[in-house]
């Protein structure tokens, strides 16, 4: 019978900087020189297992989260239905736009999802149609109607 092992890939101080991070990131001149200050770390140590954890694929990502409606800007969902054989030509239009934050397939009519972020309301606007216009596809835009905060946090 074979043995289930796990085998963590990362140690207890990156669980620490990782719990740390999720809530108390501060807003200042050297965060990560506060960070390491106040976990007992080296600003050097702080960056370096960071990157290590991104290079890892323990954190998909590390970075803020901006309301870009309250700065002035525009985010929305939008979708796609791609026939099969222009899956790859879509994408590559798709994520030549500096407006695409992300893409991604789904398992669904519309199977190609995307969010866009952009400065003002009017580019979100425009950007939808350049999609539509250099894609041939109507874009399917679904707008937040609401907001809910969850508080996600994962305990490392």
């Amino acid at each position: 019978m074979a043995e289930n092992v796990f085998e963590p890939t990362y140690d207890v101080i990156d669980a620490m900087l990782i719990n740390y991070l999720q809530e108390h990131f501060p807003i200042c001149d050297s965060p990560y020189r506060h960070v390491a200050t106040a976990l007992g770390l080296t600003e050097e140590d702080v960056l370096s297992r960071l990157q290590t954890l991104l290079d890892k694929g323990v954190i998909s990502r590390f970075g803020p989260l901006y309301h870009a409606e309250r700065m002035g800007g525009a985010l929305t969902l939008a979708a796609l239905k791609v026939p099969q054989e222009h899956v790859e030509r879509v994408t590559d239009i798709v994520n030549a736009f500096p407006q695409v934050a992300h893409n991604y397939a789904r398992n669904h009519v519309l199977n190609m999802w995307f969010v866009l972020a952009t400065e003002t309301p009017q580019e979100l606007a425009q950007t939808l149609l350049d999609i539509e216009s250099q894609t041939g596809l109507r874009v399917y835009n679904m707008p937040k109607i609401n907001e809910y905060f969850v508080g996600l946090k994962l305990e490392a």
